[in-house]
C-alpha cells in the first residue's frame, strides 16, 4: 500500500473509533450515553492503537501532522514528504469522522443539544482562555511527540510493536490532561471534522466555533517543536 493510503486510513480509523466512543457517551438513546469520560479516554487510546497497528507497517503511522512535524525537525523524516503526509491526515480524519455520522445519523436526529453534536466532531475548551488553551495543548502534544520520538525507527516513524506503548501515552494525555480542552493534540483531528460539521446536514447544529479551531492547530505545531527541540538537546548531551 501506498504510504499516502496508510496515513490516510489509519487517520481514520483513529477518528471513527474515537469520535464514535464521543457519539456513544453524548448523543441520545445510545447504549453509552453518559458513560463518562474515562470511557472516552480509553476509546480515543484503542483508535489510536489501531490507527498505528494498521499504519505502521505502510507509513510509520504518524497519524498527526505534530508527529509528522517533530520527526522532521528531528532529522527522523523526510520534509519533501511533508505534503502528502499533512494531506492524507486531514483527509483521513475528514473521512472517519463522516463515517460516525453515518453510524450514528438517527442519534444525531434524536438530540437537541447542538454543543454534545458539535463534541463529536471537534474539541472546545471547558473553560475559554485561549492563552491557557494554548498552553496546554502545547503540553499535551509535548508529551505525546516526545514519546514518539523516543519510540520511532530513524527514518521512517512508529514501528508495528510500538502501537500500545503510543495508545498508553495518548491514554494517559486524555486522563491528566484533556479536562481543560478536550485534547486535541493533533491539528488534523481537530480541523478535518470541524470541515465536516460545518458541511454535513446535521439536524439543528451549532456553528463549528472557527474562533476557536486556530488553538488545536497552533498549540500541537508549537508542542511538536519544542520536543524536537529538547530531543536534539538531549541527544547532543549523550
Amino acid at each position: 500500500m501506498n504510504p499516502f493510503f496508510g496515513e490516510f486510513f489509519g487517520t481514520a480509523i483513529i477518528l471513527l473509533l474515537g469520535g464514535g466512543v464521543v457519539a456513544n457517551v453524548v448523543l441520545d438513546k445510545t447504549y453509552g450515553n453518559k458513560s463518562g469520560w474515562i470511557v472516552i479516554s480509553f476509546g480515543w487510546a484503542i483508535g489510536v492503537f489501531t490507527g498505528v497497528l494498521f499504519a505502521a507497517p505502510v507509513s510509520g503511522a504518524h497519524l498527526n501532522p505534530a508527529v509528522t512535524l517533530a520527526l522532521v525537525l528531528a532529522d527522523k523524516f523526510p520534509v519533501a514528504l511533508i505534503p502528502a503526509y499533512f494531506t492524507a491526515q486531514l483527509l483521513g480524519a475528514m473521512f472517519g469522522s463522516g463515517l460516525v455520522w453515518l453510524a450514528y445519523k438517527k442519534h444525531f436526529d434524536e438530540t437537541l443539544d447542538g454543543n454534545a453534536k458539535k463534541a463529536v466532531f471537534c474539541t472546545a475548551p471547558s473553560i475559554r482562555s485561549y492563552g491557557y488553551n494554548l498552553i496546554t495543548e502545547i503540553i499535551g502534544t509535548h508529551m505525546l511527540t516526545m514519546a514518539v520520538l523516543y519510540m520511532a525507527e530513524p527514518e521512517v516513524g512508529l514501528g508495528a510493536l510500538n502501537a500500545l506503548p503510543v495508545a498508553f501515552v495518548v491514554l494517559g494525555i486524555g486522563l491528566s490532561l484533556g479536562g481543560p480542552t478536550g485534547y486535541a493534540i493533533n491539528p488534523a483531528r481537530d480541523l478535518g471534522p470541524r470541515i465536516m460539521h460545518h458541511f454535513l446536514p446535521i439536524r439543528n447544529k451549532q456553528n463549528s466555533d472557527w474562533k476557536y479551531a486556530w488553538v488545536p492547530i497552533l498549540g500541537p505545531a508549537l508542542g511538536a517543536i519544542s520536543a524536537a527541540a529538547l530531543f536534539l538537546i538531549l541527544k547532543s548531551l549523550k
